[in-house]
C-alpha cells in the first residue's frame, strides 16, 4: 500500500465529507404552509399556516378510522364523534369510511360479529406550500374469520383556500385480496359525514341543500346529486358548512345520498344496487369536503366541482428520494 496516497486520499475523503456536512448544517428550512404532523395516540394532525384543519385517528379501539374534527374557517370544529340523542348510533366517526354489506358482513355498525377496518401502515406523509398529502393502506377484515378481505389505499389532500377556508379530497382505491369481494344493495357507505349538532336541521340550525336545489331531507334522501352541503351557525352570528362532493369520475356520478335531518349525510353508491369488486378490477372512488365560510353558495360550488375534476389522479409509488421508502405522483 502506498502510505502517502492512502493518507490523501482518506483527507480528501474527509474534507469532503465534512463539507457535505456543513452544507447541510447551513442548508435554510422552508416552512411548507401544509403540513402532516404525526402524533401520539395513532393520530396524525392536518395543518395550514400553523392551525388545525383536522386529525387522521387510526387507533384500534375503534371499529374503523376517521377524522376529527374537520374544523370551518374559524377553527371551530363542524362534526361530531356519536349522534346528539341516539346512543346505539354510536359508530358514526365524523367523517368515515364504511360499508354495511360486504360479502354478508356489516362494516357499519359496531356489532361484535361486524367487520373490522385497520391502518396496516403509513406510507407517505408530504408538504408544501399548495397542498400536504397523506398516504396510508388500509385492510378491512372479516368479522368472523378476522381475514382480510379487502385493501384500501387512502390518499388524502389537504388544500388551503381564501380566508381560511380549506378541502379535503379522499381518493380511495379498493382492491380485492384472492377472492372477489360482493358489494350488497345498501344505504351505506362508503363515506359519511356526522355534522356538528349545531349545523344539523333537528338538533341546531342547519340547512341541507344538494347541487340541483333541493332543500331538505324528504326532498333530498336518496336522490341523485353532484355535491350535498350541510350549513348552519358554529357560535352567535357566525355560519359555516361543508359541501360534499362526488367527483364526476366516480362511477355511478352522480351519485344517490343518504342524509338526515338529524345532522349526517352520506354518498350512498349501493343505494339501488350491489357492487363486484376482483382482484383483476380494483373499485377508485374520490370525493371532496370543503368547510367553507357562510351558509353554500351554489355558483362557488358549481365552480369548485369544475375545479375538482380537473385535479390529478394521484398513486403511491416507490420513493425515488433519499429516505423516502414511498411517495406520491400523479397517474400518468
Amino acid at each position: 500500500m502506498n502510505t502517502r496516497r492512502h493518507f490523501f486520499a482518506t483527507a480528501l475523503g474527509s474534507a469532503a465529507a465534512l463539507a457535505v456536512r456543513a452544507e447541510e448544517a447551513g442548508k435554510p428550512f422552508h416552512f411548507p404552509k401544509c403540513q402532516i404532523v404525526p402524533q401520539a395516540d395513532h393520530s396524525v394532525l392536518f395543518e395550514v399556516a400553523g392551525k388545525e384543519t383536522t386529525r387522521w385517528h387510526f387507533a384500534s379501539d375503534h371499529p374503523r378510522p376517521c377524522f376529527f374534527p374537520l374544523n370551518g374557517p374559524s377553527g371551530i370544529a363542524l362534526t361530531r364523534m356519536g349522534h346528539p340523542g341516539a346512543p346505539n348510533h354510536d359508530h358514526h366517526q365524523s367523517v368515515w369510511f364504511a360499508h354495511n354489506d360486504v360479502n354478508g358482513c356489516t362494516y357499519w355498525a359496531n356489532k361484535p360479529d361486524g367487520g373490522r377496518i385497520r391502518q396496516k401502515d403509513w406510507l407517505c406523509y408530504e408538504d408544501s406550500d399548495e397542498h400536504a398529502i397523506m398516504a396510508v393502506s388500509l385492510g378491512w377484515y372479516d368479522g368472523k374469520t378476522r381475514h382480510e378481505v379487502m385493501d384500501h389505499t387512502l390518499i388524502a389532500i389537504q388544500r388551503p383556500g381564501e380566508d381560511g377556508e380549506h378541502t379535503l379530497e379522499l381518493q380511495s382505491t379498493f382492491k380485492a385480496v384472492n377472492e372477489p369481494v360482493q358489494l350488497g344493495k345498501t344505504n351505506f357507505g362508503f363515506l359519511a359525514v356526522r355534522v356538528a349538532k349545531s349545523l344539523s336541521v333537528h338538533f341546531g340550525g342547519g340547512k341541507l341543500t344538494d347541487s340541483e336545489g333541493r332543500v331538505g331531507e324528504p326532498d333530498i334522501f336518496g336522490k341523485q346529486a353532484a355535491w350535498m352541503d350541510y350549513s348552519g351557525p358554529v357560535k352567535k352570528g357566525m355560519t359555516e358548512g361543508i359541501t360534499f362532493f362526488d367527483h364526476p369520475a366516480n362511477p355511478r356520478h352522480p351519485t344517490h345520498w343518504h342524509v338526515r335531518s338529524d345532522g349526517w349525510m352520506g354518498a350512498a353508491f349501493c343505494l339501488n344496487e350491489g357492487h363486484t369488486i376482483t382482484p383483476e378490477a380494483p373499485l377508485r372512488l374520490r370525493y371532496l369536503l370543503h368547510a367553507h365560510r357562510g351558509p353554500v353558495d351554489a355558483s362557488r360550488a358549481a365552480k369548485l366541482l369544475a375545479e375538482f375534476a380537473k385535479w390529478p389522479l394521484r398513486e403511491v409509488v416507490k420513493g425515488t428520494k433519499p429516505h423516502h421508502q414511498f411517495e406520491t405522483r400523479i397517474v400518468p
